[in-house]
């Protein structure tokens, strides 16, 4: 039951986010509705993160650096795999195909920052 809570509960937060982001972007480029958008697909993808709980009792321990270091890796991988999955399929959300730090389009490695704060939120939410 608790990883349904969480998976519930790091999905509707990683979709929240993401229009969030994706507003955040449509201000910067001076489009005054902010309009934020996101994908079905997102909702399982970011409920995955209800995966940190035991990968943080594992961590708990250690320093929130490296906690954050060992979130963002877990985090390119799963978005690279299921990018790549989506991808092949023709329905992934994302391209980064545009973006100078790029892998296959599916990763951007500058976000890295944001996946590293990101992965301690969900720590947090999946701890509490």
């Amino acid at each position: 039951m608790v990883m349904n809570s969480n998976f519930l509960k790091c999905g509707i937060c990683g979709w929240c986010l993401e229009i969030l982001w994706t507003g955040f972007l449509s201000f910067r480029k001076r489009e005054m509705t902010l309009t934020g958008t996101s994908s079905l697909w997102m909702f399982p993808i970011y409920g995955m993160a209800g995966l940190i709980r035991p990968v943080y009792s594992l961590l708990k321990n250690r320093s929130a650096f490296f906690r954050g270091s060992v979130y963002t890796v877990l985090i390119f991988l799963t978005e690279f795999l299921t990018g790549s999955w989506l991808k092949a399929r023709s329905c992934c959300p994302w391209n980064y195909d545009r973006a100078r730090l790029n892998i296959r389009g599916v990763i951007r490695l500058d976000y890295a920052p944001l996946w590293f704060f990101c992965g301690l939120l969900f720590e947090k939410i999946v701890s509490d």
